[in-house]
């Protein structure tokens, strides 16, 4: 039941965060529990770090004010630790913070070395992607972090229903590409090798930070880029690798794409002008982003397109 949604402007920035909100909350009915953004602003020399040190439900807890400005504290002494120089650190909610930080290195030490910190999970890595998510509809999550400024050119989200696992951040989507940077996936469906393609992605040395298989989708495509392969052949070659009923969006720093499976049981609608493409998993969600007249199109089994800002 579960809600994708993807804008990409071919002409310069929007305000990517509203659009994206809008789109999201009108299909509150797919996916109440929780809501997620993987937004691109411009891109800049520093790296930005989205990360939590608690789960929404155990904030205000017994001495968890303290724990957690402890850890974040601890955050920036590792930080300085591995040679990142730190701009700023700052929180919408008390336990998911945003870090601007000059750091030159490669990103799996850092990452790994901060999650190694009690309660700290990494949300996403990058110079240009934001992953904001958190428990609640679109409109909830949009007023908590303040989405509304977000000034970008591109970006995707997802509403979640739960079904199988719990209602909290680390089964919400999106899910970054861990550790490659500005790489983020939405999906919708199952994938029916997930745990053959989990061991052989851990086998040339990646792990996860979920059971979803979204994140594998992720790293799949991550890891094919870093071999060469660009986006769109990179999204064509899972379609024979990853079995199962899906339609997901990634989006890279530049890019914004979507893939359906043989079978195209998963819904999407997609929208494309000179200057906007838009691609939801109900048209009411196009709606409430345009009001052209142009008309939308359901893409065929196996398709794949890619866009670049």
């Amino acid at each position: 039941m579960c809600g994708i949604a993807g804008v990409i402007h071919r002409d310069g920035p929007a305000d990517i965060g509203t659009e994206i909100t809008r789109m999201l909350q009108s299909m509150k009915h797919r996916g109440p529990d929780s809501t997620g953004y993987a937004l691109y602003g411009p891109a800049d020399d520093n790296i930005v770090i989205r990360f939590v040190l608690a789960e929404p439900n155990e904030a205000g807890g017994f001495g968890m004010d303290e724990r957690l400005e402890q850890n974040r504290s601890e955050v920036e002494r590792r930080l300085g630790q591995l040679g990142a120089e730190v701009d700023q650190i700052t929180s919408d909610t008390g336990y998911a913070f945003r870090a601007s930080v000059k750091y030159r290195g490669e990103l799996q030490p850092l990452a790994d070395y901060l999650e190694d910190i009690p309660g700290c999970e990494i949300l996403s890595l990058g110079n240009s992607l934001e992953i904001v998510k958190d428990l609640g509809d679109a409109e909830t999550v949009d007023k908590q972090y303040s989405l509304g400024s977000f000034w970008g050119t591109h970006g995707i989200g997802h509403v979640r229903m739960a079904t199988e696992s719990d209602v909290d951040l680390a089964s919400a989507h999106p899910y970054w590409a861990y550790p490659f940077s500005d790489v983020a996936v939405v999906h919708n469906g199952q994938l029916t090798n997930y745990h053959q393609w989990r061991r052989r992605l851990e086998r040339s040395g990646h792990r996860f930070q979920s059971e979803c298989d979204s994140e594998i989708i992720a790293v799949y495509l991550a890891e094919r880029l870093q071999s060469g392969v660009n986006l769109e052949a990179a999204m064509k070659e899972s379609l024979d690798d990853l079995d199962g009923v899906f339609t997901y969006v990634c989006v890279t720093a530049n890019e914004l794409g979507f893939a359906k499976d043989e079978m195209a049981a998963k819904p999407l609608v997609l929208f494309e002008s000179d200057t906007l493409v838009a691609v939801a998993t109900e048209e009411v969600a196009i709606r409430h982003l345009t009001n052209s007249e142009n008309i939308t199109r359901d893409p065929y089994e196996r398709e794949v397109k890619v866009w670049q800002v």
